[in-house]
């Protein structure tokens, strides 16, 4: 499941990612409402808080993600991941490059940390 989060406004958004990650997820949630903020704002700040309960994605929205992601890598000027497997913190910092903006991970225990980041 992914939300926003409350703590968003403008072009500083945050995400929760929880459970298994579905193509519903990107296709009617994520993706229809990042384009708007995208047409609203220009660029984002984007923090992605997946949380204890998250458990990965899907083929479909393991594929949305990636083309998404891809398909925006100018459209961030910040991006902080927060939480997660250790492998995400590590294929973050090997494809971090490919985005324009800023790339930063975060253990769990720091999302205050990560938002005050993202937002400052």
């Amino acid at each position: 499941m992914i939300e926003f989060m409350d703590e968003s406004t403008g072009k500083f958004v945050g995400i929760r990612a929880s459970g298994k990650l579905t193509d519903a997820d990107y296709k009617e949630v994520l993706i229809p409402r990042l384009e708007k903020i995208l047409k609203e704002e220009g660029k984002l700040d984007l923090l992605v808080h997946m949380d204890k309960d998250f458990a990965g994605w899907d083929l479909h929205a393991a594929w949305d993600d990636m083309t998404y992601g891809f398909g925006h890598t100018a459209d961030f000027d910040k991006l902080a991941i927060v939480g997660g497997p250790d492998w995400i913190g590590w294929c973050i910092k090997a494809c971090g490059f490919l985005f324009k903006g800023e790339v930063r991970t975060y253990p769990e225990d720091q999302l205050e940390t990560a938002w005050e980041w993202v937002a400052g």
